[in-house]
């Protein structure tokens, strides 16, 4: 195994880092004997991510239009946000071991093409079926992309330093890309009709496509490595496995389906056991290596992030609908109500790449998600006659500044411990986690939110967001390693312990 990694890191760093390559041919070269732009790569990256987590927000203000439009009832506009997220938490971690295997252009640009082809169908669509399988085809894109893009992201700088400022740019535009997608939502479904929100991305995805043909390269004859197969088996009985637990927890809230999620979350269980199993014993080239949760760094930046997640990523939807429910806001005003968390998430993430090379990931992490608990938790006092400036737009700043805080010491942390044929994976991972938690966060909240009633129910989501996040502060404090930490017994076992392996960095 050992020695397959070995090869297969040769091979891909060959392939990605700028400035490298074999026989002579350098890496991404965008002319004769030029390296590509890490701009050009940088906005690549963070393009494709904004995309993909604009479009599991920007539909939630635009569900009454679509709903009117193609009759839709309550639990059909559900599925509207649901087959998106479903897709994209079910593929995923195949997606991020794909990227690993066959190279970040091939998946990454097939990626771009697959969100795209969805996007226009989402747009065309004349009947609900139509629509909702649509929405899958992106969240298929999507899961494709999101690893991808942060395997370029660590692939561009070799400078800590750099790359540690490069992903708080990244972790902030996917947290500004979730706070826009109520934003150009509302604007686009008043201005242009609901199905602006899907045309629009279009264009947008066939010129990232075109960049990303553009900065990188394709494996050449003598770069490339002998490559592993890929765990067929294994991707089939986790994608499965996913999919039937993201529908088992979106699904279980609706009588009409709530039978067939019980079943779907019993075959969940089974299906992520047998996938457990056959990683640990029967797979020769395992599709997740399991030796990869020995890594605190990896296990606690997980289990925090899905903390955040359920609170923060699921937050736009339940805002945008207590706006539009409760205080009777339009689409694009409830819209623009949550600029105020995406200004201060742009501000947070700004300063997470300065803080978190000077703190390290626990410390900054700590502080980004306490703030994110004092946020949800000061936004629980909402009622029927709330005002929008002191009972809305300051707990939004600051729940958004703390979210702006977290993203980035967390995929630090998840991404930075783990040997650089892992980093895809550990990425994949990490945005599967994040996935699970919104469709968590959305289900459960939402039904919490209806079964209390009123503002009443949406004031308890937000408590029990804050709670949530706040479990993710004690996790982070006391779990995160710290900044110098040496790796354990376990953790050099599970890199292999060679003296080229990398430690768990805090």
């Amino acid at each position: 195994m050992s020695g397959d990694v070995s090869g297969r890191v040769a091979g891909e760093v060959a392939e990605e880092a700028p400035g490298e390559g074999s026989s002579g041919a350098t890496t991404g070269t965008t002319g004769a004997g030029r390296a590509p732009s890490p701009a050009l790569r940088m906005v690549l990256a963070c393009g494709a991510l904004f995309l993909v987590v604009l479009d599991a927000t920007i539909v939630s203000v635009a569900l009454p239009a679509i709903g009117g439009r193609l009759g839709l009832g309550g639990a059909g506009l559900g599925w509207v946000v649901n087959a998106y997220t479903l897709a994209v938490a079910g593929v995923l971690l195949l997606g991020g071991r794909l990227a690993d295997l066959f190279g970040v252009r091939a998946v990454l640009v097939g990626g771009l093409a697959v969100f795209s082809l969805g996007n226009l169908g989402s747009a065309l669509a004349m009947e609900p079926a139509q629509l909702i399988t649509a929405r899958a085809v992106q969240g298929i894109g999507g899961a494709l992309l999101l690893p991808a893009t942060l395997t370029v992201v660590h692939r561009t700088y070799d400078d800590p330093v750099r790359r540690t400022r490069a992903l708080g740019l990244w972790s902030m535009v996917g947290a500004v890309g979730a706070a826009a997608g109520t934003v150009a939502g509302g604007f686009l479904t008043d201005s242009l009709g609901w199905r602006s929100v899907f045309w629009t991305k279009v264009p947008l995805g066939a010129a990232l496509a075109v960049l990303g043909l553009c900065v990188l390269t394709r494996r050449t004859a003598g770069a490339r490595a002998p490559r592993p197969r890929l765990d067929v088996l294994g991707a089939l009985l986790v994608t499965a496995g996913l999919t039937a637990l993201v529908y088992g927890i979106v699904a279980v809230r609706d009588t009409a389906t709530r039978g067939g999620a019980q079943a779907a979350l019993v075959a969940a269980v089974v299906l992520l056991g047998v996938f457990l199993v056959h990683q640990a014993r029967w797979a020769p080239e395992p599709l997740v290596p399991l030796r990869i949760f020995a890594h605190r760094s990896v296990s606690s930046a997980n289990v925090v992030v899905f903390c955040l997640g359920v609170a923060y990523l699921a937050s736009p939807v339940l805002l945008a609908l207590y706006l539009q429910q409760v205080l009777h806001y339009s689409a694009s005003r409830a819209g623009f109500g949550f600029l105020p968390a995406a200004f201060a998430v742009m501000l947070g993430a700004q300063l997470a790449g300065w803080l978190t090379s000077r703190w390290g990931p626990r410390r900054t992490a700590v502080l980004g998600t306490a703030l994110t608990a004092a946020g949800f938790l000061l936004l629980a006092r909402v009622g029927e006659h709330s005002s929008f400036l002191p009972d809305i737009a300051v707990p939004s700043l600051v729940f958004g500044l703390g979210a702006g805080l977290s993203f980035t010491p967390i995929t630090v942390s998840a991404t930075s411990g783990v040997d650089a044929s892992l980093t895809g994976l550990a990425s994949g991972l990490l945005n599967t986690t994040r996935q699970v938690a919104t469709a968590l966060g959305v289900a459960v909240l939402s039904t919490v939110a209806e079964a209390r009633g009123g503002a009443a129910g949406y004031a308890l989501t937000f408590l029990i967001s804050g709670g949530l996040v706040l479990l993710g502060t004690v996790t982070a404090l006391v779990w995160m390693p710290a900044p110098g930490a040496s790796r354990t017994a376990g953790e050099a076992g599970a890199s292999g312990g060679g003296p080229s392996s990398r430690g768990v960095r805090g």
